[in-house]
C-alpha cells in the first residue's frame, strides 16, 4: 500500500498480484464528499463510454471476462433507469479491473489504465496531476528497489571477502575479540579505499546517525563496494600484504567511480 497526494487528497495505490490499483473512492473524494463518492463511481460507470472502456480493458487482459453480459449492459447505457454499481459490474462479467475492498483500506479501485480514465470524471487537471504523481511515485519505487538490490549484492560479496579472512588471515588459536579485530580491519580497507575513513572515523563524524557508513552509501558506491570486495577476496588468497591492498583497492575505487559516474551522466542526457 502506498498513497500520493493530488490537489491536497491523498491517493491510496494498493499492488494486487504485480499490478497497481488506485482507489477510485480517494479520488470521488476530490470532487464531493465522501458520502457522495460511491454516486460518482456510479454515474461513471453507468456512460457508455465507461462501459466501452472497460469492457476493451478486460478483453485486453481478463481471457476470463464475460463479453456477452457487458455487451448487455452497453445496450442499457444511459437510459434514464439504469444504473450500475462496481459490484454488480464485477460480479455479472468477472472483471478484473475494477475490485471492491471492505475494511482498512475499503473502498472502489481500479487498475491504473482504468482509473486514469476515471481521472477525467473529476477534471482534467486532477487527471494530469494523477498521472505526475503516480510516475514519480514509480520512479521513486524503482530508485529504492535499484538501491537495495546494490544492498544485498554488497551483503553476499561480503560472506565471500570474509570467507577468504578466515581461510587466509586467521591462525588457529585466536580469540574470538582477536578475530573480530582482524574482520573489522579488512572491513576498514574497503572503507578507506572507498570513503576516505574507517568505520569508526564516520561514526565520530556522524553522531546522530543510526547504522554504519555503508547503509548510506550511494548505488554506485555499492556497486563498487561490491567489486572491491570480490578483489580483496583474491587479493589475500594471493597472499598481497595488506598495505599494497589497500593502495591498489583505493585506485580501483577510484576508476570505478569515475566510470560509474560517467554511465550515470550519458543516461541523465537521454
Amino acid at each position: 500500500m502506498a498513497k500520493i497526494k493530488v490537489e491536497n487528497t491523498e491517493i491510496t495505490i494498493l499492488s494486487i498480484e504485480e499490478r497497481d490499483y488506485i482507489s477510485l473512492t480517494d479520488m470521488a473524494n476530490a470532487k464531493e464528499s465522501e458520502s457522495r463518492a460511491a454516486d460518482i463511481i456510479k454515474n461513471w460507470l453507468r456512460t457508455r463510454y465507461a462501459i466501452e472502456f472497460l469492457s476493451v480493458w478486460e478483453q485486453i487482459n481478463n481471457p476470463n471476462f464475460k463479453v456477452v453480459e457487458s455487451d448487455h449492459f452497453k445496450m442499457q447505457a444511459g437510459l434514464p433507469n439504469f444504473v450500475l454499481s462496481a459490484s454488480e459490474w464485477i460480479a455479472k462479467t468477472n472483471a478484473k479491473g475494477i475490485i471492491v475492498r471492505k475494511g482498512k483500506y475499503g473502498g472502489t479501485y481500479a487498475h491504473k489504465d482504468i482509473a486514469f480514465e476515471f481521472g477525467s470524471a473529476i477534471s482534467v487537471t486532477f487527471k494530469l496531476y494523477l498521472i505526475t504523481e503516480f510516475q514519480r511515485l514509480k520512479e521513486d519505487e524503482q530508485k529504492q528497489l535499484g538501491w537495495t538490490a546494490k544492498r544485498e549484492l554488497s551483503k553476499i560479496n561480503y560472506h565471500i571477502h570474509t570467507d577468504a579472512i578466515k581461510n587466509n588471515l586467521l591462525p588457529d588459536e585466536l580469540t574470538a575479540a582477536q578475530t573480530s579485530i582482524i574482520y573489522a580491519s579488512e572491513a576498514d580497507v574497503l572503507n578507506v579505499a572507498l570513503f576516505g575513513l574507517t568505520a569508526r572515523q564516520w561514526r565520530e563524524a556522524n553522531p546522530g546517525l543510526k547504522g554504519n557508513i555503508r547503509d548510506y552509501a550511494g548505488i554506485n558506491q555499492l556497486i563498487c563496494l561490491a567489486n572491491m570486495e570480490d578483489l580483496n577476496s583474491v587479493f589475500i588468497q594471493e597472499k598481497m600484504h595488506q598495505n599494497e591492498r589497500l593502495v591498489k583497492l583505493n585506485q580501483i575505487a577510484i576508476q570505478q567511480m569515475l566510470v560509474l559516474q560517467e554511465v550515470e551522466n550519458r543516461k541523465l542526457l537521454k
